[in-house]
């Protein structure tokens, strides 16, 4: 059969997520703000590496770290590259890193003095004096704590900005304590910088899985179907961490885990799984869908929340043994809280956000449990459940029932697995940081949080943080679980009140023994 010489389409595009964006191609700087911190060093440049050896930075981009600290380019470079991941034997990862060295820069200066921004400007003219062209883009991402978000955004904005380029900002959270600071933060930055520059960080967003429900929910009509009240009994997401405070109490306290995972990361969550389809999956389309049902939230009630500190047990102190916490401390390091989401699609379905430190493993998913099976030919049958493991070793199962194989005719739990690192074994998942930075340097807002839903995230849980404070009469005490435990004992009968049902016995993942059934 002739051919028509024309290149063959890809099947399973999605065009409105192929929109163009004014996209940093050449003459780009990034500057990297706090990049003696944890947080660039452990985080910023193991994605900016991961995203020049894959090839994906601008051409000739350089990199500058700005700090406090005073250190010549050794010590620099001993930092930056010491989160690098590269196997002994690999050679060209450690040519690469080699290379990166080459182009990453450092200048010491303050964070609330203009002089030090205008040190730092003039180094990056001294870069952008070798272009070949006028067009200077400076991508400034901000690896700072926030009580100095505001002024270096001002000095950066009027002493580091290129006039002759597209300028843009990376800002880490956390983005406020309650609703109030929020919008005090907000404004501040807006005075300085505009929406459309502004790219606020939540690493969730950019996390595989998280970027898959779009996908799994709005291209398969055989889950679409069943995503909504008539079909599911409740939904739990979920977020673990094996260990505590480990010396960090102080900061950890100051914010506590509702704070610190479940109005951000578990809210974004739960935003995109509740969402309606949007009119596309352009920036903007998809955040005016999770800002609207995020409007159909009302503020969690203190009766809808278990609060936990973990104390010690298995060799293992408890949080108040931590000499950076206060010794009277009732700062939860777990939180589930329930919310509701009136609107048609998800009226009376409980929607559980669980968060906790000293737990027994590393684990987040969410796991949307299905409604009971009509009854009559069956008794005592488990439930459909949707599970979608985040992290570790992503996974979408969906657990249904089946014929038990043998001549026994009997129902038992089983599951449809998609576990990633079995089904796509030639694929590197990206780092969530690769991810968004390279949709920053896109100029893709499709994954970071605009002013508004920001806003409207803070009102939900604004009155039950003033209530764990103090501010609105005695700070509630949480109950004690042991480090290493599940949680709280207080939480079987918790997740029981609002309709969730364990699945049998005999099930277990992610093989089964039928010998004994």
């Amino acid at each position: 059969m002739a051919t028509t010489g024309r290149p063959r389409a890809m099947s399973g595009t999605i065009p409105s997520m192929e929109t163009a964006h004014d996209q940093l191609k050449d003459n780009t700087v990034i500057v990297v703000l706090g990049a003696s911190g944890d947080l660039a060093k452990k985080k910023t440049y193991p994605a900016l590496f991961g995203l020049y050896r894959m090839g994906f930075l601008p051409r000739d981009v350089k990199i500058v770290g700005y700090a406090r600290t005073k250190m010549d380019d050794a010590e620099y470079h001993k930092r930056i590259t010491s989160y690098l991941k590269v196997a002994d034997d690999d050679a060209d990862g450690k040519a690469k890193i080699e290379e990166f060295k080459k182009f990453t820069f450092y200048v010491s200066g303050g964070y609330e003095d203009g002089p030090s921004f205008e040190n730092l400007n003039k180094f990056l003219e001294e870069i952008e004096s070798k272009y070949q062209s006028k067009e200077r883009n400076r991508l400034f991402y901000l690896a700072l704590p926030p009580s100095v978000f505001i002024p270096v955004a001002q000095h950066i904005r009027e002493q580091a900005y290129s006039k002759d380029g597209i300028n843009r900002i990376i800002v880490e959270k956390p983005f406020g304590k309650d609703l109030e600071s929020c919008r005090v933060l907000l404004s501040s930055l807006k005075q300085h910088w505009t929406e459309d520059e502004t790219f606020r960080i939540d690493h969730y967003l950019g996390k595989e899985m998280v970027k898959n429900i779009l996908v799994l929910r709005f291209a398969n009509v055989a889950l679409n179907a069943a995503w909504d009240k008539n079909s599911i009994s409740n939904v739990q997401i979920t977020f673990k961490e094996p260990f505590g405070t480990e010396g960090r109490g102080g900061y950890f306290d100051e914010f506590g885990i509702i704070r610190d995972i479940l109005q951000n990361h578990l809210l974004q969550v739960l935003s995109i799984i509740t969402m309606e389809r949007p009119v596309s999956f352009s920036a903007e389309d998809i955040r005016d869908e999770k800002v609207k049902v995020l409007r159909a939230i009302p503020p969690i009630e203190r009766s809808d929340t278990l609060l936990g500190q973990y104390v010690a047990a298995n060799g293992k102190p408890g949080y108040l043994d931590d000499d950076t916490v206060p010794h009277n401390s009732v700062c939860p390091t777990y939180a589930a809280t329930t919310l509701w989401i009136h609107n048609p699609r998800w009226e009376g379905v409980p929607f559980i956000l669980k968060a906790g430190k000293a737990l027994n493993e590393a684990k987040v998913e969410v796991r949307i449990q299905f409604k009971d099976v009509t009854q009559g030919i069956f008794k005592d049958i488990s439930r459909n459940e949707l599970v979608l493991r985040i992290q570790p070793s992503e996974a979408v199962y969906l657990k249904l029932n089946t014929k038990t194989p043998g001549l026994n005719t009997r129902a038992i739990p089983t599951e449809m697995d998609l576990t990633y690192k079995r089904r796509f074994t030639d694929i590197k998942i990206p780092e969530a940081y690769e991810a968004l930075i390279l949709d920053a340097l896109r100029g893709d807002h499709s994954n970071f949080v605009r002013d508004d839903e920001l806003d409207v995230a803070w009102k939900i849980f604004t009155p039950i943080l003033h209530w764990i404070d103090g501010k609105n009469g005695p700070a509630p005490k949480p109950v004690p679980y042991p480090y290493g435990s599940r949680g709280p004992k207080e939480l079987e009968s918790f997740i029981a009140k609002y309709g969730y049902k364990r699945t049998v016995a005999d099930y277990t993942w992610p093989t089964m023994n039928v010998s004994n059934l």
